[in-house]
C-alpha cells in the first residue's frame, strides 16, 4: 500500500471511509489495477522509488462533492491533487505531484453550461474535453469555435490553468488569457467566484474578467490554492472565409526580416498563427539524408553551417517554410494577401503560393482535406499519428517536454539553436536541435524553442542523465534570459527556482499566499514550486537524491 506522505496508515484508511460515504464508494478507486491508470505514461521516475504514484484516487460528479472531500482531507491532513481530464502528456500526465497524494479526477463533472454564438462565450466544467464542446457546437449549428491545443482529448479547463495555447487569432490562442471568470472550491471547502462571478445573479461572469477589486484567477493557475469546478471562455465568431497561405525561403538569416514582418501581421490581426517549419527536416516517415545530417557534426562535432546551407541551395530544398492563415469574408482575405506579398518583397527569393481555401462552414469532406484542424477549431488526434513517423528515436517511450520562453525575434531564435546545440555537445548527447529547429508560435507575443527529452521504462540509468541534462537545460536558458512556462512535476521545483529575482521573492510571496489559504497544506504540496510550510523540506527532494545516485555511480567507475 501507498501512503500520502506523513500520514498514518489507521488515517487514512479512516478517510477512505468518509470519501466512499460522500462520493460512492464506486467512485473511490485503491486497487493497484486502477492506481496504475494514473502513472505517468511518459515519467523521467518511471520505476524508481519516488515515482509519482497515487495512494487513491476520487471521482466527484459535483462542486458539492469536491467540497465534501476537500473537508475531509483537511481532517485527516490528507494531500489532494486535482486533475481535469488528467492528458497532459509530456508535462506530468495524470498523475500527482508527489508520491502518496490523493488524485481528485474530475472528468465526471462535464457539464457544458452555456454557450452563446452571439456573444461569443461558453462556461464549461473540468471535465468537459475539446470534443466534447466542439460536438456540441457542430450539433446545435452555433456560429462560434473554441481555440483548442493539439491533440483534442484534453479539457479546456485544466488546459486554460497550465497555460496551454492553440492555433488560431492571438489573443484566443492564450488559453488562461481568453478566459473568464472562474468558481473555485478552496482549502477550506469554501466556493469562490472571481470577476463578475462574485455578483449575485450576475449576467456577464463569462464577458467581463474583472469585476471589482483585485483580479485574482491568476492565483489559480499553475499553482496549488484552489481546486476549479467551472470556467468561462471566449469563443471566436466562425469566419466567412480561410485562406492559407505558405511562404518559403531559401536561406537561414531570411528568417530575421520574416519575424519582424509576421510580427507586426500578428499584432494587427491581418493573419492567424504562424507555422514556422523548415523543409530540410524529414518529411514523415522518411530518415534525414545522410549527407545532411553528417554536417550536423562536421565542424568538430557541431554543425557546418555554410555546408548546411549549400546543400538547402544545391537541392534546391527552402531552408524555411511558414504557413500563414488569413480569416474574414473572402475580399478581405485576399486584399490581406496582396499586402502580405507586397511586405514579403524585402525577403530575396521569398515565394508565397495558396495552399487551401474554404467558405464556411465547412462540409464533412472539406473538414478531412483541412491541412490545419486547429486553426478552424476542430479537435483532432492527428498529432500522435503524426509523431510515430520521420526518425525513430530513442528510446521511444515517451518524452518530457522542455519549454522555455524566448523573444519572438529570429536573431535571439538563431542564437537560442547555437546554445541548446553547444549545451548537448558539452554533456556529450546527440542533441535534438539542429541550425533548421523552428520555433513554436503558439505564443502570440513570445516564442517557445520547446524540445523533447526521451525517456525510458526499461533503463533507469538513462532517465537519470535525461533529468541532469534537463536541469542544466534549466540553468543555461535562465542564464541567457529565457524560461521554461511548464513542466512536469519532476522538474517544477528546478523551474521555479530560476524565477529567482530579489531572492525569489515571487515564490516567498506564493508561499505567503499558501500558508494563509491553505494551513493544512492539502492542496498539491509542491505544484509550481509552491509548498506549504509543513512540507518545504521536500524542496528538490527529487534533485537531491539524484546527486546521491550520481555520486555512487562515479565511485563505482572508479573501482
Amino acid at each position: 500500500m501507498i501512503l500520502p506522505i506523513d500520514v498514518k496508515e489507521n488515517d487514512f484508511l479512516a478517510a477512505c471511509k468518509e470519501f466512499e460515504k460522500a462520493i460512492g464508494k464506486e467512485w473511490v478507486f485503491k486497487s493497484e489495477e486502477d492506481l496504475g491508470l494514473y502513472r505517468d505514461a511518459y515519467s523521467p521516475q518511471w520505476d524508481d522509488a519516488d515515482e509519482p504514484i497515487p495512494s487513491l484516487a476520487l471521482a466527484p460528479k459535483s462542486t458539492e462533492e469536491v467540497q465534501t472531500i476537500v473537508k475531509i482531507a483537511n481532517k485527516y491532513k490528507i494531500p489532494l491533487f486535482p486533475i481535469s481530464t488528467g492528458k497532459n502528456l509530456g508535462y506530468g500526465s495524470s498523475a500527482p505531484q508527489r508520491r502518496g497524494d490523493v488524485i481528485v479526477d474530475l472528468k465526471r463533472m462535464n457539464k457544458i453550461i452555456e454557450v452563446d454564438d452571439k456573444r461569443n462565450f461558453c462556461i464549461v466544467e473540468p471535465g468537459v474535453s475539446y470534443f466534447d464542446l466542439y460536438e456540441y457546437v457542430e450539433r446545435n449549428n452555433l456560429n462560434v469555435f473554441l481555440d483548442i491545443p493539439d491533440p483534442g482529448w484534453g479539457s479546456p479547463v485544466g488546459n486554460a490553468l497550465d497555460h496551454g495555447w492553440g492555433y488560431s487569432y492571438g489573443m484566443y490562442r492564450d488559453h488562461f488569457g481568453s478566459h473568464c471568470g472562474m468558481e473555485v472550491v478552496l482549502a477550506n471547502g469554501e466556493i469562490l467566484r472571481t470577476g463578475m462571478g462574485a455578483l449575485p445573479g450576475a449576467k456577464t461572469f463569462a464577458e467581463n474578467k474583472y469585476g471589482y477589486g483585485p483580479y485574482v484567477d491568476g492565483l489559480f493557475s499553475q499553482s496549488n490554492f484552489g481546486i476549479v469546478t467551472k470556467m468561462g471562455f471566449w469563443m471566436m465568431p466562425k469566419p466567412e472565409h480561410y485562406l492559407l497561405l505558405s511562404l518559403t525561403m531559401k536561406h537561414r538569416d531570411d528568417l530575421i526580416p520574416a519575424v519582424e514582418i509576421l510580427n507586426y501581421l500578428e499584432d494587427s490581426f491581418i493573419v492567424g498563427w504562424p507555422l514556422y517549419r523548415s523543409p530540410l527536416n524529414p518529411p514523415h516517415g522518411k530518415a534525414m539524408d545522410p549527407e545532411l545530417k553528417s554536417y550536423l557534426t562536421s565542424k568538430k562535432g557541431l554543425p557546418d553551417l555554410n555546408k548546411i546551407q549549400n546543400y538547402a541551395l544545391n537541392k534546391n530544398i527552402p531552408y524555411w517554410q511558414i504557413d500563414i492563415p488569413i480569416y474574414g469574408c473572402k475580399d478581405t482575405c485576399y486584399a490581406n494577401m496582396n499586402y502580405i506579398k507586397e511586405r514579403f518583397k524585402v525577403v530575396k527569393d521569398a515565394e508565397i503560393k495558396v495552399v487551401q481555401e474554404f467558405s464556411l462552414p465547412l462540409n464533412a469532406e472539406q473538414k478531412t482535406q483541412l491541412k490545419h484542424k486547429v486553426s478552424l477549431g476542430i479537435p483532432n488526434m492527428e498529432i500522435f499519428w503524426l509523431s510515430t513517423r520521420g526518425e525513430a528515436t530513442t528510446p521511444s517511450d515517451g518524452h518530457v517536454w522542455f519549454s522555455p520562453i524566448i523573444p519572438r525575434d529570429g536573431k535571439e531564435l538563431l542564437k537560442c539553436q547555437d546554445v541548446y546545440i553547444q549545451v548537448f555537445h558539452d554533456l556529450g548527447m546527440e542533441s535534438p536541435i539542429t541550425p533548421f529547429a523552428h520555433p513554436r508560435s503558439w505564443m502570440y507575443r513570445a516564442f517557445c524553442f520547446m524540445l523533447a527529452f526521451g525517456n525510458s521504462r526499461t533503463d533507469p540509468e538513462h532517465n537519470l542523465k535525461l533529468r541532469q541534462a534537463y536541469r542544466t537545460m534549466v540553468r543555461v536558458a535562465a542564464e541567457n534570459g529565457w524560461g521554461d512556462y511548464r513542466a512536469a512535476p519532476t522538474f517544477q521545483d528546478d523551474v521555479m527556482g530560476a524565477y529567482s529575482f530579489n531572492n525569489n521573492a515571487l515564490l516567498r510571496f506564493n508561499e505567503q499566499l499558501k500558508d494563509c489559504i491553505d494551513p493544512n497544506g492539502i492542496l498539491a504540496p509542491g505544484r509550481g514550486g509552491i509548498y506549504p510550510k509543513n512540507a518545504r523540506s521536500q524542496r528538490f527532494a527529487n534533485s537531491k537524491l539524484d546527486e546521491i545516485t550520481l555520486k555512487n555511480l562515479k565511485q563505482g567507475d572508479k573501482k
